[in-house]
C-alpha cells in the first residue's frame, strides 16, 4: 500500500528544514510546500487546507495518508504514522 506524506512548511523555518532533513535520511518520499513563497489565490487555498488539518496554523505540519496529523519533530509519531 502506497502512503503518502505531505509536509506544510517554511522556507525559513528551522524545525521544517529538520524535518525534511529527517525524512530523507530514513528514506520515507514526501511532498512539501513552503507556504512562505506562494502568494495570492495559491497561498490562501493551501492555507484553507492546512487550517483543515492544524486550525492553529503551526509549522511544520505533516500529514500522513489525508488523515494522521503530526505537528513538529516528533520522530517516534512520525516514524510509526508511516510504517508500512
Amino acid at each position: 500500500m502506497e502512503r503518502s506524506v505531505y509536509l506544510f512548511a517554511l522556507s525559513t523555518c528551522v524545525h521544517c528544514m529538520n524535518i525534511k532533513k529527517f525524512l530523507q535520511e530514513k528514506g520515507i518520499e514526501f511532498e512539501y510546500v513552503d507556504v512562505d513563497k506562494l502568494q495570492g489565490e495559491e497561498r490562501e487555498k493551501v492555507i484553507e487546507d492546512l487550517k483543515g488539518f492544524n486550525p492553529s496554523l503551526s509549522f511544520p505540519t505533516l500529514v500522513i495518508n489525508g488523515d494522521k496529523v503530526v505537528v513538529g519533530l516528533k520522530e517516534k509519531e512520525i516514524m510509526e504514522a508511516c510504517a508500512v
